[in-house]
């Protein structure tokens, strides 16, 4: 019979591999403000919260953010929900504030949570875009996603909801730009770092409206939520992080959690860093991997919304990727 560490480090090896997986246990979600309801957070930028914590029925898979630039000829709308009916709600909310045109549709990175509801807005003649890396992973992982959510969700509430195929591959970022502000009037930068454009994920990508300030952040920043290194590539998204950090920005959309101030990106760079460290002490210690997840609390996010799950899985995949990196040397 296998080692019952080598058999978990095989499944761990496995679970790193998906970024769309089933709910690991039910948590506290995180502080957000009226879930659904989008909240002006900067003239003509409005957020719409998700309810945080892991998928599940009661949330309806809805636990991530979204939102919308208004601009003086069109609107942006930024990520799409976990499914065809939750991008329809996002439409209908957007319509209670105006009735211009939607321009475009931006995914900023693959989660479940925030692609499944793009074919809405194809349904609806909203072309929809995204990095080329991205949208090569989307289409390489999420029909197992797709999978997943309607088996935990339901056929009823996935109804409709397939893998989008992208209209638009943004490879030239200042054309794109160019675009997006002729169509909507409004000056917005597409940000992503590196030549791949590989930081918390392939092809990640956040989004800054220049006249407020407000940054959305994607995949790169969570809010009193525990980040996800499972996609990572950890030095490009202390970069991209950096890059940020020198931007003048007044808030924050991040991808799950409230509304937040730009400490929020010195914030996320401390968990990676304290992540790293911890996991380097306990592999120093000899600690065997079935004890990491205990053993590598970071008391500074211990009250973070998935602490108990996202965080324990971090620091099992940190674990094995340093100890990967003392085998090559």
């Amino acid at each position: 019979m296998p080692h019952p560490v080598r058999r978990q480090r095989r499944r761990l090896l496995q679970w790193a591999a998906w970024s769309c997986l089933p709910p690991l246990a039910a948590c506290a979600a995180a502080p957000v403000t009226t879930p659904g309801q989008a909240l002006e957070v900067a003239p003509g930028v409005f957020m719409v919260p998700g309810t945080g914590g892991e998928v599940d029925p009661a949330n309806r898979g809805r636990i991530g953010n979204a939102g919308f630039i208004v601009g003086p000829t069109g609107v942006v709308v930024i990520d799409s929900g976990v499914s065809a009916r939750h991008g329809e709600a996002l439409l209908a909310s957007l319509r209670r504030i105006t009735a211009l045109p939607v321009r475009a549709l931006l995914l900023t990175h693959v989660r479940q949570e925030f692609v499944f509801g793009a074919t809405s807005f194809q349904h609806h003649g909203v072309p929809v875009w995204m990095h080329p890396a991205a949208a090569r992973l989307m289409a390489a992982r999420c029909d197992n996603c797709l999978k997943t959510l309607k088996r935990v969700l339901g056929e009823d509430e996935m109804a409709g909801s397939r893998v989008a195929r992208p209209d638009r591959l943004l490879a030239d970022l200042p054309a794109a730009e160019a675009e997006l502000a002729g169509l909507i009037g409004r000056r917005l930068r597409l940000l992503v770092h590196g030549p791949e454009a590989h930081s918390s994920g392939p092809g990640d990508l956040a989004v800054l409206d220049e006249s407020s300030g407000t940054l959305f952040a994607g995949g790169l920043m969570d809010a009193h939520t525990i980040p996800d290194v499972q996609d990572a590539r950890p030095e490009g998204w202390r970069a991209a992080l950096a890059a940020l950090q020198a931007l003048p920005l007044a808030r924050i959309v991040p991808g799950h959690g409230p509304l937040a101030a730009p400490d929020l990106v010195a914030q996320t760079r401390r968990y990676l860093d304290q992540l790293d460290e911890r996991i380097a002490v306990l592999l120093a210690q000899g600690t065997p991997l079935s004890d990491v997840a205990e053993a590598a609390t970071l008391p500074e996010f211990a009250d973070w919304d998935q602490a108990d799950t996202i965080h324990r899985r971090n620091a099992s995949i940190v674990f094995l990727r340093q100890e990967r990196a003392l085998l090559l040397r």
